[in-house]
């Protein structure tokens, strides 16, 4: 962890997602785990609002850093690993016969992604990020 101050006085500490233990959506989230919710009891599981509600703050390293820095090393591997097919597959998931999920939704997000107008599950996960202003996300 690397600290450095920034305006008000306030503190923003470094911590890092290491891209090369990435290959999957599940291990995303290991990684998510390992780097933000190290001193939990508890982990995020694999879910796109769990990870925003994180990002808001009260859980993990943000229980106690309010402004953070994220450097998330070798993010191209993950643009690639997060990226068309993953998505396709997790959209594809969602609609299986007896899924609990908005067919509607993920039926049109499917059809975005196959026009190529959609976003992959990286470029989603770098939205949320992006919506978080304390958040610091540096893609190396």
């Amino acid at each position: 962890m690397d600290e450095h101050c920034i305006g008000d006085n306030a503190t923003i500490s470094s911590f890092a997602i290491e891209g090369k233990n990435i290959d999957n959506i599940f291990s995303f989230y290991q990684e998510i785990n390992r780097a933000l919710m190290f001193n939990e009891a508890w982990q995020l599981g694999e879910s796109l609002d769990g990870l925003n509600d994180l990002l808001y703050g009260g859980f993990g390293i943000l229980k106690v850093h309010r402004h953070v820095r994220l450097i998330w090393i070798d993010a191209a591997l993950c643009r690639q690993t997060l990226g068309y097919e993953t998505t396709k597959a997790y959209y594809l998931q969602k609609l299986i016969p007896g899924s609990p999920f908005n067919r509607t939704y993920h039926q049109q997000k499917l059809a975005e992604l196959e026009a190529g107008i959609g976003q992959t599950y990286f470029e989603i996960v770098l939205g949320i990020f992006a919506d978080h202003p304390n958040i610091e996300l540096i893609c190396k």
